[in-house]
């Protein structure tokens, strides 16, 4: 039996505890947005430091602020996560390459994780299709 059927799919902790979850990713991609968007200096300086050339600040910051808006939207919330992974992939992927410390290169795949757990956890589709299975 899976754990999303023992749950219901109508399950207020469920559907509130992946909104609080959501909500966490969400207001961080927000700031990351907002700031790319900006061009803060201190998100210049990482950018740059990572190897990305200053032109592209600003469109990488419009991007991830729409797969954000995207994620927030119930009916485009599964694309939403799908681009907000991607993105967070080549964040990861961009910090291995720079050999940045080990805590700048996993804080995005965190991220990644809080997507998906989130939507996974307000989303009864996606439970049915990958429940988890309790043996």
């Amino acid at each position: 039996m899976s754990i999303g059927s023992e749950l219901g799919t109508g399950s207020k902790g469920l559907l509130w505890t992946g909104r609080v979850v959501s909500g966490v990713a969400v207001l961080f991609m927000l700031f990351d947005s907002i700031t790319k968007i900006l061009k803060a200096q201190q998100v210049v300086d990482a950018t740059i430091r990572i190897g990305f050339p200053l032109g592209t600040i600003i469109p990488i910051g419009i991007v991830l602020l729409v797969c954000t808006i995207l994620y927030v939207f119930p009916k485009t919330s599964v694309l939403g996560a799908i681009l907000l992974t991607g993105h967070l992939g080549g964040a990861v992927a961009a910090n291995v390459r720079a050999e940045s410390p080990v805590f700048n290169t996993v804080f995005p795949a965190v991220f990644g994780v809080l997507v998906w757990l989130g939507l996974y956890l307000r989303e009864p589709r996606l439970r049915t299709l990958l429940p988890v299975r309790k043996d």
